[in-house]
């Protein structure tokens, strides 16, 4: 793996896995005052590594070939959730051709088996049948994820790869909430992989050294996170869609880290967070014309989703992976791994250093997906822990 590149931070990214323990920075260790924002600093830093992310990605991540060669995957059984369209298809597909068997969880079962159908085809004389999968699961329902992770664990198998794919980003929208009763983007892209992560590790650890992969964003870079109103209804900030999206991609980073914590790392387990960089995928549909206008005509800076499933397949199949993960937890890095979109370790932002923030992120969101707060440990151990989702 190599080091430097990604987003600008707010401080210099982890180190790599070649080096020691000792040049590792140390963690901030300062105590922080309640915040009910960024500052403006912050801020504008957070928004300089967006436009920078969009502006320099494809120089930044020039070195990378396109497919992105993978290493041997053939004994890797992979969960890919959302991978029916954008990234997740071409990381189900690429790792699928590369021998690993793919799980494709999806809302849409059928528009998965005609993909399966039209990439069995094509495949055809290359090598073996494509090991590939079809589980339905809906985000938007967390009943439907239990079912899922129930049926999945049922099997007394190993999971060696969950790729949190799946999410939505509704621009424009008004505020909507699912029938849990969540604001939609914090429950899709924060509180369902969240609960669906954690409702895995029995699999998980049979499949040790295993991986969770989190496709983050850049965008978190400009969000902030109120552990109080995670479902923003409190008032205190106005709503947008701009707003729901990033609070819950940095929701998703503070949950990381901390499970990454909490992992010990006997388990074998490495939790990372990726950013695929600014992907033309069918979010475009949900942005203003204008916009969209704008993602055509600035091919060059915009990824394809072939380009922009690099990060997430190195983060799933890079074996430094884990050796970098349990550097970070040797040296009491504050955050989780955050791989940028040229594939190589960069820091997440300054307010998901807050660690404080981050362990009440971690106890409202066990609190609202209907788990114990001892859920990783009990699991950890072998025991059984109760849902008050899925029929539990």
């Amino acid at each position: 793996m190599d080091d430097g590149g990604g987003a600008a931070s707010s401080s210099s990214p982890p180190p790599p896995p070649r080096k020691s323990p000792d040049s590792a920075p140390a963690p901030k260790q300062k105590e922080r005052k309640q915040k009910s924002g960024l500052g403006w600093l912050e801020w504008t830093r957070g928004w300089m590594s967006v436009i920078g992310e969009m502006l320099f990605q494809r120089i930044m991540a020039s070195h990378l070939q396109n497919p992105l060669p993978l290493p041997p995957v053939n004994h890797l059984t992979c969960i890919v959730t959302g991978s029916t369209s954008g990234i997740g298809l071409q990381i189900a597909r690429q790792l699928a051709e590369a021998g690993a068997h793919v799980v494709m969880a999806v809302r849409n079962p059928k528009a998965a088996h005609d993909l399966i159908q039209t990439w069995q085809i094509e495949w055809s004389g290359m090598g073996l049948p494509l090991n590939i999968e079809v589980m339905e699961l809906d985000l938007l329902s967390l009943d439907s994820v239990v079912r899922f992770a129930d049926a999945w664990n049922s099997r007394l198998g190993p999971l060696h790869v969950l790729i949190n794919n799946a999410g939505i980003f509704s621009i424009g929208e008004p505020q909507k909430f699912s029938k849990d009763g969540y604001e939609q983007h914090m429950q899709v892209n924060h509180l369902a992989p969240a609960l669906l992560s954690v409702l895995l590790l029995p699999s998980l650890l049979r499949g040790s050294p295993s991986r969770i992969v989190n496709v983050n964003s850049v965008m978190h870079y400009v969000g902030f996170v109120d552990p109080e109103d995670m479902n923003l209804t409190s008032g205190r900030r106005k709503y947008t869609s701009l707003l729901g999206y990033c609070s819950s991609k940095l929701a998703q980073v503070m949950f990381s880290s901390v499970l990454h914590k909490r992992l010990p790392a006997e388990s074998g387990i490495s939790v990372l967070c990726v950013s695929p960089g600014v992907v033309q995928t069918n979010v475009a549909r949900d942005l203003p014309r204008i916009v969209q206008t704008g993602y055509h005509l600035i091919p060059y800076f915009v990824f394809n989703p072939q380009e922009g499933s690099r990060s997430s397949l190195f983060a799933a199949t890079d074996p430094q992976v884990p050796e970098y993960c349990e550097l970070l937890k040797a040296d009491e890095w504050p955050v989780c791994a955050f791989i940028s979109q040229d594939c190589r370790p960069t820091n997440p932002s300054e307010e998901a250093h807050n660690v404080e923030t981050s362990y009440r992120v971690w106890e409202k969101t066990l609190e609202m997906i209907g788990l114990p707060s001892d859920s990783v440990e009990r699991l950890i151990e072998g025991e059984e822990i109760t849902c008050r989702y899925g029929g539990h």
